[in-house]
């Protein structure tokens, strides 16, 4: 079985590990010749792509594959992936199933309700409104190609090394307090779990909220990863005291509570990590 991994980022690259294990032979993507040589000395085979030129390993690659996950960030033109290679994936003989990363950013604001894959879209950022037309410009692929593309909008993502006992630990974390405001996440564990369980299941024209059960408020997760790791947490911060950066500001203008119920229903998924507090657990023995 072959994998072929457009992006291998953070999110990514845990992917690739998972599907390895399982016994896919992976092949990926990254921007520069200095991180392919890294990744590869770990058994995956990396090819360079810049979003234009597509060599000929790379194309032949993709016509070979049984599956293919886009992980790259649009660019004004869209998607690098689409634009460059989608004859190539639509005449792939083997591909039964293409998965696209994308954000619950693209739902923008909903007061803090709960909301899932059926809710408005109503973005309010360029980059949210990007990942949005990117959205559906593959789902519009899928359906005119036949290739089954699995969309997966992701919220705020964490892991080893990303974390706040992490921030905490280099002098980045803050404790902002603003009434009711919460925010979503989900441990990159689970996000390959879920991308490996789709894998078995392609139904093309699913999209899937990727987050775990409990929405909460961003100061409740640096308190406890300070209290789990022994730390003096950060002061607490008014939001309208804060001089925050423009896109950070902009996280902080959307509130809502997304439901991963289709995952768990669908996919048959159960998270390893369902909320951060088991995560941080886990994560104050291992981050050093």
């Amino acid at each position: 079985m072959k994998l072929v991994i457009f992006g291998l980022g953070y999110s990514a690259g845990f992917f690739a590990r998972a599907a390895m294990a399982q016994g896919w032979d992976v092949t990926g993507t990254v921007r520069s010749a200095e991180k392919a040589g890294a990744l590869s000395r770990e058994g995956i085979r990396t090819l360079v792509f810049g979003g234009f030129a597509v060599s000929r390993p790379l194309s032949l690659a993709v016509a070979e594959a049984d599956a293919v996950l886009v992980s790259i960030q649009p660019d004004e033109e869209g998607d690098p992936v689409l634009r460059t290679l989608a004859n190539e994936l639509a005449a792939a003989p083997n591909l039964r199933w293409i998965g696209y990363l994308s954000t619950i950013g693209v739902y923008g604001d909903h007061g803090g309700a709960w909301i899932d894959e059926t809710a408005e879209c109503r973005p309010t950022s360029a980059r949210s409104k990007l990942r949005l037309e990117t959205d559906e410009a593959w789902l519009d692929f899928g359906a005119r190609s036949g290739k089954p593309v699995q969309i997966f909008r992701l919220s705020g993502i964490y892991g080893p090394g990303r974390n706040a006992i992490t921030k905490l630990r280099n002098g980045t974390a803050n404790r902002l307090i603003k009434p009711g405001q919460v925010f979503n996440r989900i441990h990159v564990d689970d996000i390959a779990g879920i991308l490996l369980a789709s894998l078995t299941r392609p139904r093309n024209g699913a999209v899937y909220n990727t987050t775990d059960d409990e929405p909460a408020p961003p100061q409740d997760v640096v308190s406890l990863a300070a209290e789990l790791a022994g730390l003096t947490p950060p002061p607490e911060t008014p939001f309208d005291r804060a001089k925050l950066s423009p896109m950070a500001a902009s996280f902080y203008g959307e509130n809502k509570r997304v439901s991963n119920a289709l995952v768990k229903r669908e996919l048959d998924y159960v998270l390893r990590y369902p909320t951060y507090r088991e995560a941080l657990r886990v994560l104050v023995g291992t981050e050093r």
